[in-house]
């Protein structure tokens, strides 16, 4: 699992305006997301095989996209194994509607979820059980191995058909309700017109950054600081920031609340409000969002003690670090802006998602 940094540079002498800079920082990262791939294996299992199948070809390998889904997947994987695998007597037997994935340790894999979140929660809850036989620090990434199912799908498990249209529906969906928890409103994602609607799923099924972003972004907010955000109440002026300037109302740090949820290892997945301002009006961090929420694992670091002649510089004491968060795959640093999160690492159906793993002590 790799890890970098969310900080924002100044820009350079003779470079653009401020906006701008800001503009091309945020379609970095927002892109990098993007083009985030995770190794699957895909298995048929062996006692659902149909007669006359090539047993040795019975695996499937691919890199898939972070944002993409099951249901997207099936297209491919049915024509490697209708070509490969299976005879043409099974072929026209089988129906892709009874077809449903599971791990290896017996976990049904949800169709709305999207990959790149299966894969983070899957790969946290296996170094979780088992920490000596698989290390998170692996700089080698470990194929997600899923058990394909071609019968009997557990639907109360699975909650909705692993068609396209079911999973663009829970898609749609989950874009109004993060449009919701911003604004107090869904008029911004009910306000696209219907091909605007396709075109942004279809970004989705073409793994296309420029025409899902073309709709997306009428919905997103832009990553730029307001007003607010003024040397008074952070301490410091921020890079690319005008002391002063208007509040950019469709802006990260102006909405309502942070779309999020918090994925704990084997456990439940816990969604709060998240203000992009604390009280004082500073950003909110994911450190501190952290500490809030999940005191045990992440516990409030101590303020620093009082300068003195021996030590006119004091920092604040460490503190041991039982766990650590994960977005987009990414182990992501404690001072990271929520408000930024949100915007430049949220997944495509807007959400920021928020993966816990335990380090091992």
């Amino acid at each position: 699992m790799s890890a970098y940094g969310t900080t924002r540079q100044p820009p350079t002498a003779g470079s653009g305006p401020k906006d701008k800079t800001t503009d091309y920082h945020t379609a970095l990262f927002r892109r990098l997301a993007w083009e985030g791939t995770v190794p699957i294996e895909i298995r048929v299992d062996p006692k659902e095989l149909p007669a006359n199948s090539d047993r040795g070809l019975e695996c499937y390998y691919l890199q898939a996209p972070r944002v993409t889904y099951l249901p997207l997947l099936l297209p491919e994987i049915r024509r490697f194994l209708m070509d490969v695998v299976f005879d043409e007597a099974a072929a026209s037997s089988l129906k892709e509607e009874d077809w449903w994935f599971e791990t290896e340790e017996g976990t049904v894999m949800k169709w709305h979820w999207p990959i790149g979140l299966i894969y983070d929660t899957h790969t946290i809850s296996r170094f979780v059980r088992n920490p000596t036989a698989y290390a998170a620090s692996s700089s080698t990434a470990t194929p997600l191995r899923l058990i394909l199912h071609l019968a009997s799908p557990p639907v109360e498990k699975l909650l909705l058909a692993p068609s396209q249209e079911a999973c663009k529906q829970a898609f749609m969906g989950q874009i109004k309700e993060a449009d919701f928890i911003r604004w107090g409103s869904t008029k911004r994602v009910t306000g696209l017109r219907k091909n605007e609607q396709d075109g942004i799923w279809e970004g989705i099924k073409d793994h296309n950054f420029d025409d899902y972003w073309r709709v997306a972004s009428k919905v997103t907010p832009s990553a730029s600081p307001g007003s607010s955000l003024s040397a008074q109440s952070s301490g410091h002026t921020r890079p690319g920031t005008d002391i002063g300037t208007a509040i950019d109302r469709d802006g990260a740090y102006s909405v309502r609340s942070i779309p999020a949820r918090i994925y704990l290892p084997d456990g439940p997945v816990l969604q709060e409000f998240v203000s992009p301002l604390l009280e004082d009006g500073t950003p909110n961090t994911l450190g501190k969002f952290l500490s809030a929420h999940l005191s045990l694992l992440f516990p409030p670091r101590p303020p620093a003690p009082p300068p003195s002649r021996s030590n006119p510089n004091p920092q604040p004491p460490s503190v041991q670090e039982l766990a650590y968060a994960m977005v987009q795959g990414v182990i992501t640093p404690p001072e990271s802006e929520m408000a930024w999160l949100g915007v430049c690492l949220a997944g495509a159906d807007g959400w920021l998602n928020i993966c816990i793993g335990i380090n091992k002590v």
